[in-house]
């Protein structure tokens, strides 16, 4: 089975691919499908922008679509920076810039509870769409460490470790897309079996 991930994420493709591959899932990017979007991200919601991304995507390439839209929550920021994650520092601001700003905002904070959120949208149809969600708790670290991974990775903490210091499969196991995939999975089999 052949789908389109909608996302210009690298680090976020190649864990999909990383993920369904052995599900004999065939994850092709949006060039590969012979598209590229940018879908404006006007949801308030994981869940809505997921879903918005996977229904642009599947309109424009008539093939089954997937889309993740995934973010940082921390509890002493609010919920911040949420569903602005990947522009928390400004609309093309770089991973470094992010984490800079969120440490810069946790000066002096000593809460520093946060969770990774995923909502995994698979739009199939017209109107055909399933939605999961995946967390993993954490906290906000106060300097970067580990050189894996992307985004906030090097300032989320599980533990002793960083999301930056795990190995893929170490992450794979706790991570929120991980959990949301898996979640997804099961869905998606058990969809299969009603057909």
């Amino acid at each position: 089975m052949k789908v389109v991930i909608a996302t210009g994420n690298p680090g976020k493709l190649k864990e999909f691919k990383r993920i369904l591959s052995p599900y004999g899932v065939e994850v092709l990017s949006q060039s590969q499908a012979g598209v590229q979007l940018d879908v404006e991200e006007t949801g308030t919601t994981f869940e809505e922008n997921a879903l918005l991304k996977a229904q642009a995507v599947f309109a424009a390439t008539g093939l089954p679509a997937i889309a993740d839209d995934s973010g940082l929550v921390v509890d002493a920021l609010d919920g911040a920076p949420g569903v602005y994650t990947a522009r928390y520092a400004g609309e093309h601001a770089t991973d470094d810039e992010n984490i800079q700003k969120l440490l810069a905002n946790m000066q002096g904070v000593g809460e520093r509870s946060a969770r990774f959120v995923s909502a995994i949208c698979y739009v199939w149809g017209e109107e055909k769409s399933l939605t999961t969600r995946g967390e993993c708790e954490g906290s906000i670290g106060f300097t970067k460490r580990g050189d894996g991974g992307f985004g906030y990775d090097p300032i989320f903490m599980v533990g002793e470790k960083s999301f930056a210091q795990l190995s893929a499969e170490e992450k794979d196991a706790i991570s929120h897309r991980g959990k949301a995939l898996r979640l997804f999975l099961e869905a998606f089999g058990r969809l299969m079996e009603e057909k």
